[in-house]
């Protein structure tokens, strides 16, 4: 496992800085300060990539650029005012992602399928449908539950289309996304052990993982769709 890589306080501050002074030419002024963060962080991003290898297939991992698109945001500062990475499991075979957002007070891990396409949240929806006991058993491992917490994500206020309201499982039918998020504190982030503390985090979510590549590859007799 890679090691004695860490997020420094020095970065964190750069970050509360910035946030203080989100504007093109203070940015301009301190672009090279930036650069050393980022490649830091970068680097960072990079060991938490090869620990997933270690357990899991990573297909690709991206680092977030730093510039935000204001071009529809009525929030029109420049720039973000955070670092983050997303770590995409190998294509059709796994699925779902984890991301790493390293922002002052507000850092978090979270783990699953932010913005599932059409035909697989439709087959998601179908599996809890038919049967949602091992979905449920699944997401309320002790160790996953004690680490990660409750699914979360955005849902719908009724049923999806085609779906019964009074499903006993609604709950779970009406999510649009299905993941889950564990905040950071400041301390944690800057731990000699956060990058252990990263992968420990997404070991514990493997089995979540695991059934929803069972799913997403498979029809609804279990058959393979690959």
């Amino acid at each position: 496992m890679s090691s004695n890589i860490t997020i420094s306080k020095d970065s964190l501050d750069f970050l509360n800085e910035l946030k203080k002074n989100n504007n093109r030419e203070w940015f301009e002024a301190n672009k090279t300060t930036f650069k050393k963060h980022e490649a830091q962080v970068k680097a960072f991003f990079e060991a938490v990539k090869d620990n997933l290898n270690q357990h899991d297939e990573i297909e690709k991992m991206k680092m977030f650029r730093i510039y935000r698109d204001v071009r529809f945001s009525k929030d029109k500062t420049p720039y973000k005012s955070h670092f983050a990475g997303s770590f995409s499991r190998l294509g059709a075979h796994l699925r779902g992602g984890y991301y790493l957002h390293i922002k002052p007070g507000e850092s978090l891990l979270a783990a699953g399928f932010w913005a599932p396409n059409k035909e697989d949240l439709f087959r998601i929806r179908k599996e809890l449908e038919l049967d949602a006991s091992e979905f449920r058993d699944t997401i309320n491992q002790k160790q996953l539950k004690t680490v990660w917490g409750d699914l979360s994500g955005d849902e719908l206020k009724t049923a999806p289309k085609g779906f019964e309201k009074e499903h006993p499982d609604i709950d779970l039918i009406r999510k649009k996304q299905f993941v889950f998020v564990r905040n950071l504190s400041d301390s944690e982030v800057l731990s000699a052990s956060f990058l252990e503390e990263v992968d420990n985090s997404f070991r514990a979510i493997r089995p979540y993982f695991d059934l929803m590549s069972d799913i997403l590859t498979t029809n609804l007799n279990g058959e393979s769709i690959l």
